[in-house]
Formats: C-alpha cells, structure tokens, sequence
C-alpha cells in the first residue's frame, strides 16, 4: 500500500481540488489512485473542489468524505479559512468495496440497513468504514438543529452485516454553527447519506479511541422525561435548571455547543473505579425552549442513568500521546509495518473549544512523524469505532485507525 496526504486552503474551490489530488500523488509516489478520501470545509463550492479533484485523479477511483471543521495532516492542523485534506490510497494488497445509502434524515435504520444489504457477502472483509451527514436540520435562530442518530444508523447496518466486523467512521459536520453538510459518495456529492466501505486483503487494521473527561462528583442521575432529542426534565427537575446548578451559573446557555459539562453513560460496571473507556460522551448542543436541553446524538430515553462529566483538556492531551504511542508498540510487536493513518477528532477538542494552548492532535501528529507514517485526519461531529465489544457512535473522543500490512 501507498499513501499520499496533502493539504490546502484557498477559496477557489476547483483550483483546490485539483491541487490537493495533484501534491497527494505526487507525495505518495502513486501511479493509479485505488481509493480517495477528501474532506473539506463547509463553506467551500463542493461540487467545484470534487471536479477539481476529479480532473487530478482519474475517473475510476472512487471519492468519499464530506464536510469538515478542520483538517489534520503530518504538518498542518487546520480550522481556519478554507481547509482542504484528501488521501490517495494505492492498494495493490488490499481489496474493498462501496456503496451508499441516501435518505438518513427520513430514517436512519431504513439507510443503514440498506447500505448494509448492497454490502453485504462481497468480500472477508476486516472492517467498515463509514461517514454520514451529522445534521438532519440545521440550526436557526429560533431552534437548535436535529442530528442524524449514529445508533439506529449502525443497528441497520449490523441487520444486513456480520456483527463482527469493526464499524469506524464518523457523523459529518461542516462548521460550529450546525449548518448542512456535503457527502462525497464515491462519484459525486449527496446530502442526507451514508457511505460505507469495506476494506480487506492483506490490510491489517488498528484503531484506538483517545478520551479526555473525568467525573464532575460520580452521582448518577436520571433522565425523566424525553421529548424527541431533548432532555426535558432530570430527575423530574426542569432539565436547564439541573445543568445551571451543575454549571454554577446560565453562562453555558449562549454557548453552542456546551464547552465544559457533558453527559456520560457507564457501559461497564456502575460501582467499579472511574474507567473513561467505558464511558459513552453525549455533548449537550445547548438549551432548548420549555426548559430541556439538546444533546448531540439523540439516542438516550426516558429512564437512562448517567453522570456528568468535565471535559479536562491536560487529560486529552495525555490520552492522545499515550493510546497513539501504545498502539504503535503493538503494530511492531506483530511484525506489521503501517501505511497510513486516518484520525477522526471531535470538534470540540480543537483548542479553540477545549481552552488549551495547544492543539491536541499536535500529540497524534508527533507518534505518527516520528514513525513516518502518512497521516490524515479531519474534525467531526460524532465519531464511530468499537467499545466494549459493540461498535458506537461517540463524542467528545478521537479515533485513530491505521492500516498496516504484514
């Protein structure tokens, strides 16, 4: 396998497009592209940058991704203007396959059921890649958006595909402000889909989840009443004034999305020690009218028990250096070599939204250069990998795949 990574940034989307795909396979020293993914900033003439790239790649291999806040490579951490990043895979000991599934916003199992049936029985496969549009509706003034839930989504695929097979992806978002997002689904631009790839052969993959939160006081809580994606009332409290006394204040309400508080459900033993890798995050996107609040991913109900969490930016940090330098040791102890590296980071751990000095995916960017290993990474509104034996979707967290061969 060869893997090229570039990066750029400039309003003219085709000239971009065509820039990015053009330093890519030149980087990578790549003859024929097999596999592109691009990810790009919301604001950018998608449609222009995909025929950009288009132009600089060829016709058959296929493109997917799809709108994101910001773009990580080897040598760039990006949030600000018009960021672009694309991988050019050549994988001459590798096999994959696509498909896509529109439709999410009408029901999200339906879509995944769907992507999971044209799929399925078509390889061994070692894993599924996956990316769908996080936004169902965007924001308003007047209203917080509704999000595409990541549970059903993956339910529907699991119906159709063997359980066993490792999910990792992410829920899509273009910007801060919840606005549409853009998929590339192969040939050309969607909205409202899913795309999902199989991928094996030869590749061996490896994936580790980097966390950052610690329990604010460890009580457990319940929700006691749902409406749709709200959270309207908490241990039969007025949802708001729950977070407001948690918070110490109403500062939180302007703030889209919650910066500091978040809600995390156990999925391991409720009386064991504080183990953040058994813990599901669900960001609170902010207050909603009548006195409930927004979540993030809407997949939690009435009579679902959890505790509130801080997000601690010196924890990310380590987490990030630690579990990438961990899974490094484990690809060499195999005897594996790895290729190429693919980091799907929450949006709210840029510095910009955790309050630290520097930029948490500098952590991955540091293991991934002094290993030489390609590196591309993007941020995302939910991300999706195994936990606890299920693959889920999953916030506040970053997902580091690699693939390697023997």
């Amino acid at each position: 396998m060869r893997a090229g990574i570039a990066y750029g940034n400039s309003r003219d989307a085709y000239e971009l497009g065509r820039q990015v795909g053009g330093d890519a396979l030149r980087r990578g020293g790549i003859s024929a592209a097999d596999l592109v993914l691009a990810f790009v900033q919301r604001d950018t003439d998608a449609t222009a940058f995909y025929s950009g790239l288009r132009s600089a790649v060829g016709a058959d291999a296929p493109i997917i991704g799809g709108s994101a806040i910001g773009i990580i490579t080897n040598d760039q951490i990006s949030y600000d203007g018009m960021p672009a990043g694309v991988a050019i895979l050549q994988m001459d000991s590798g096999e994959f396959r696509y498909a896509t599934a529109s439709g999410i916003d009408r029901s999200e199992y339906e879509a995944g059921s769907r992507l999971g049936e044209q799929l399925a029985g078509s390889m061994a496969a070692k894993l599924l890649l996956m990316f769908y549009d996080s936004i169902k509706t965007p924001a308003t003034p007047a209203s917080p958006p509704a999000m595409n839930a990541s549970p059903p989504l993956i339910a529907g695929i699991e119906s159709a595909l063997p359980l066993d097979i490792p999910i990792i992806g992410a829920g899509l978002l273009g910007d801060m402000d919840f606005s549409a997002t853009i998929q590339f689904d192969g040939s050309g631009v969607q909205q409202q889909a899913v795309v999902g790839m199989l991928l094996g052969g030869t590749i061996a993959p490896y994936m580790t989840i980097t966390h950052g939160c610690s329990l604010m006081d460890g009580v457990y809580h319940q929700i006691t009443r749902m409406d749709g994606p709200v959270i309207m009332e908490i241990n039969g409290r007025p949802a708001a004034a729950v977070v407001d006394e948690m918070y110490g204040g109403t500062s939180w309400r302007e703030q889209l999305p919650v910066r500091r508080l978040t809600i995390g459900v156990n999925h391991g033993d409720r009386f064991s020690d504080f183990q953040e890798d058994q813990y599901v995050a669900r960001l609170i996107v902010g207050e909603a009218p009548g006195g409930g609040i927004v979540l993030f991913e809407p997949d939690l109900e009435a009579g679902t028990e959890f505790q509130f969490l801080l997000r601690d930016g010196g924890m990310m940090i380590t987490s990030a250096r630690r579990n990438a330098t961990a899974l490094m040791a484990k690809i060499q102890a195999a005897g594996h070599t790895p290729r190429f590296a693919l980091y799907i980071d929450c949006a709210g751990r840029c510095a910009a939204m955790s309050n630290t000095l520097t930029e948490e995916a500098a952590e991955i960017q540091a293991v991934m250069n002094q290993h030489q290993v390609p590196l591309l990474g993007f941020y995302s509104g939910v991300e999706v990998a195994p936990l606890i034996g299920r693959s889920r979707g999953l916030d506040w967290t970053g997902v580091l795949l690699i693939l390697a061969e023997a």
